[in-house]
């Protein structure tokens, strides 16, 4: 299949692409990794105007690590996210979770912008943010905003992003000491999108107490979805019988499609399956007994 006419535009820097964006608007479609967009062209399900291609822009292509966060640019291809030594250590949900993306060879082109703004309700990285509490900043012309990674996604395939805004970075903060984290996904075979994924952080305190609590599900619906554990979890030592409570709650709060690939009964039962592995795992890391 081939792709539709489209005008080709190349920028080599933020300005020049802001401009680019400015000047052809809901016209014009931004290019990273193409891991999405090039098949969704050949299909004919996008057909853009112009093609800014921003492979050039290498100001976008870093990961900054300090004392309050990590800085990853959108540009920053997911296998060097992954084989970052500082988001290995100190952000291993980050890599765990980026290990599912594909394949390496996938990974060596996809951009962890460019997975953030094409939104695909069953990827990995938009659970994984919310998660992991990120903010997401973007700019135009007129300027610049961050918006929460709670806000960042609003619908399938659709964000929070304007028609001449760009994807700049993303920022998340540093994890509290005592913290675990797991990543679970099941799909269909190696490197497809899940069926279901979920991504989990538990804080304890010195005394063993859940401080906090994190559980996002993707492929469940079209926007990841974000579980409430106050009254589960937080707050009390885990136990057997408040992380099953935690997966009851997580089957609860999904309401998943049924389609080709697996029917909504099937996807809730991986949510409450996925949800307890995935709990149990990170209590297991923050040093709980559970």
């Amino acid at each position: 299949m081939k792709p539709p006419v489209f005008d080709y535009r190349a920028p080599v820097s933020v300005e020049e692409t802001q401009q680019a964006l400015a000047e052809y608007q809901a016209d014009g479609k931004l290019l990273a990794g193409g891991q999405s967009l090039v098949p969704m062209l050949n299909m004919r399900l996008a057909r853009p105007a112009v093609l800014i291609d921003i492979n050039r822009v290498t100001e976008l292509a870093f990961v900054r690590a300090d004392d309050g966060g990590l800085t990853i640019g959108a540009l920053t291809r997911q296998q060097a996210l992954l084989e970052h030594p500082t988001v290995q250590e100190r952000w291993p949900l980050l890599a765990e979770a980026t290990r599912h993306i594909g394949h390496r060879t996938i990974r060596n082109r996809g951009t962890v912008g460019g997975s953030l703004a094409h939104a695909d309700p069953a990827a990995e990285l938009p659970a994984v943010m919310l998660a992991l509490d990120a903010v997401v900043t973007v700019s135009s012309t007129r300027g610049e905003r961050q918006i929460p990674a709670r806000d960042f996604v609003v619908d399938y395939l659709t964000t929070a992003l304007e028609p001449t805004e760009l994807l700049r970075s993303v920022w998340v903060p540093a994890l509290p000491p005592r913290t675990g984290w797991a990543f679970q996904e099941v799909s269909r075979r190696h490197g497809d999108f899940a069926l279901v994924a979920v991504a989990a952080l538990v804080t304890l305190d010195a005394a063993g107490v859940c401080t906090d609590a994190r559980l996002v599900l993707t492929g469940v619906g079209p926007t990841p979805v974000p579980v409430d554990l106050r009254q589960t979890l937080i707050g009390a030592a885990p136990s057997p019988a408040a992380v099953a409570a935690a997966a009851e709650a997580a089957q609860a709060a999904v309401d998943p499609p049924s389609d080709v690939h697996a029917p909504a009964e099937y996807r809730r039962h991986l949510a409450r399956v996925l949800a307890r592995r995935a709990l149990t795992t990170a209590i297991e890391r923050a040093g709980g007994t559970e």
